[in-house]
């Protein structure tokens, strides 16, 4: 009689894929069914506008005339003080304002846009005002250097106006004793950026 030695291993027993009993799909099991379970195809759908005239772009008329606003800024041409030889600069071939749309313009009627460059004193402030009220809306202002802001090196005069948002409301502060002509072209983008946000509003 033989015997396994005590530490020889056993051998396990062969085991069987474990399978799983195939339920029958029975096709008539739910007739009602089987038309809304199957695939649609999807036909991408085009707008009347487009098949009676193809080619038609569609936006927001706000959009539009925002952006036919920031693309024909018309500052009013007027200085107050040093700050206005830079201004001038910024309109030179150098810089060339034209190529973004920005056109000076002599009269406050057809004027959208008011750049105060310089010292605002307390008796230009009622002609500044004056020539604000004249534009038409909607219309914007910066205040270019630090005389406009908060008076500058003469805030300590009582005859200086500690800044024009005194008297009109600022879009844009322009820093700088003077800005130098890039600085104001910095401005009149970011003021074509802000005119592109307010395209909601009615005017202002």
């Amino acid at each position: 009689m033989t015997t396994a030695a005590p530490d020889a291993p056993a051998t396990a027993p062969a085991t069987e894929p474990m399978t799983f009993p195939v339920i029958p799909v029975m096709p008539t099991e739910h007739p009602l069914e089987a038309p809304r379970l199957a695939p649609l195809e999807v036909v991408p759908g085009r707008a009347l506008y487009k098949q009676i005239l193809p080619g038609i772009v569609q936006a927001p008329l706000d959009l539009l005339l925002a952006a036919g606003r920031k693309s024909s800024l018309w500052p009013m041409t007027f200085g107050l003080a040093c700050c206005a030889i830079e201004m001038i600069a910024t309109y030179m071939s150098h810089y060339d304002l034209d190529r973004f749309g920005i056109v000076p313009w002599p009269s406050p009627r057809q004027s959208d846009v008011m750049i105060v460059a310089g010292t605002v004193t307390k008796k230009m402030a009622p002609a500044v005002k004056l020539l604000y009220d004249q534009m038409p809306n909607p219309k914007w202002v910066i205040s270019m250097g630090a005389c406009a802001t908060n008076g500058g090196p003469y805030t300590r005069y009582d005859r200086v106006l500690q800044g024009v948002d005194k008297i009109i409301p600022v879009d844009v502060y322009v820093p700088g004793c003077p800005p130098r002509p890039e600085a104001l072209l910095d401005s009149l983008l970011a003021l074509q950026e802000l005119v592109m946000e307010e395209r909601g509003s009615t005017g202002r």
